[in-house]
């Protein structure tokens, strides 16, 4: 009955036949982990939900919330096939590729309701992208959030050697389950993206932006792993600040209707929502510091 439940919790249909416990398990398993997947890097999503479910703090038994024994048990056996399991903020259990790092999140909707903590590690990524420099912006925030999000070879220009940019500021690739590979390119501004006449001192203009992008298109990129140059198919604008409504209009009035697919804009909110979601760690400037004296986090001292 509790393993039918279980599995019932799961949102599955499995429910126990009444033969052999571990072997009727063992099974399920190997059915669920034959269920479609991002690449070899990726889980299926259920099996990962399995482990959430399975690793709920809620069920321990002797020991911590954070289960290391459990944890340990389960590490041994994902280990072999190179994974591991770790808790996040958020105390659910996520499943890692040791190789690469890569997290199977989840359920992963920018748009839902988000917790306290949540929250404050959005409030505390949206000062870091206050104070930080468009190059921080690329490598510490967009870099690993689009790596998450599934791209592959993602290669930053840099702003120090200009010669060969081109308009782009990375470019990436995402392969799709039919095994096509699509090229992406990101044009990254730090600041809010206007379509003003005069624009102010830190702001960028939509205009400016969208030249630079039709450059990114126009040129070629070369992918040593193909060994080819190829055309750059899909375009993101990404801004650090907001990107007004009038920005979007002009954007889209400029755009033809053969470009209208191929240029696509993320804003702050797009990119605190992503990040939060996807359960990635912040960047080092973005967490509070650490005060020298341990009594500093209290409001009295304790004696």
């Amino acid at each position: 009955m509790y393993i039918s439940e279980f599995f019932e919790e799961l949102g599955t249909e499995y429910r126990h036949d009444g033969s052999t416990r571990n072997w009727w398990i063992a099974n399920v398993i190997e059915e669920m982990l034959a269920e479609p997947h991002d690449g070899p890097t990726h889980p299926p999503e259920i099996f990962c939900r399995l482990i959430d479910q399975l690793m709920s703090p809620a069920d321990r038994l002797n020991e911590g919330s954070d289960r290391p024994h459990a944890l340990t048990q389960l590490n041994d056996i994902l280990a072999r096939e190179g994974f591991e399991a770790f808790y996040g903020e958020d105390n659910h259990c996520y499943v890692r590729h040791v190789g690469t790092q890569t997290v199977t999140v989840l359920a992963a909707n920018p748009h839902r309701p988000f917790s306290r903590a949540e929250l404050e590690r959005r409030q505390q990524l949206s000062a870091y992208l206050d104070n930080c420099s468009e190059d921080d912006l690329i490598e510490e925030v967009l870099l690993p959030l689009f790596r998450q999000l599934g791209y592959h070879r993602i290669t930053a220009t840099g702003h120090k050697d200009k010669a060969l940019e081109y308009g782009k500021d990375v470019w990436m690739r995402y392969t799709l389950p039919t095994q096509h590979i699509l090229y992406f390119g990101i044009q990254a501004k730090k600041d809010k993206l206007d379509a003003s006449g005069v624009t102010r001192a830190g702001n960028a203009n939509m205009a400016e932006i969208y030249n630079q992008v039709l450059m990114m298109l126009a040129h070629e990129i070369f992918d040593p792993e193909t060994n080819r140059r190829v055309l750059v198919d899909h375009a993101f604008i990404v801004a650090g600040g907001e990107i007004t409504k009038a920005a979007r209009n002009w954007l889209g009035n400029a755009l033809d209707a053969t470009k209208r697919s191929q240029i696509m804009f993320m804003d702050r909110d797009d990119i605190l929502n992503l990040y939060v979601v996807t359960s990635l760690p912040l960047p080092s400037g973005a967490l509070p510091p650490t005060p020298s004296d341990p009594w500093a986090l209290v409001d009295e001292p304790p004696f």
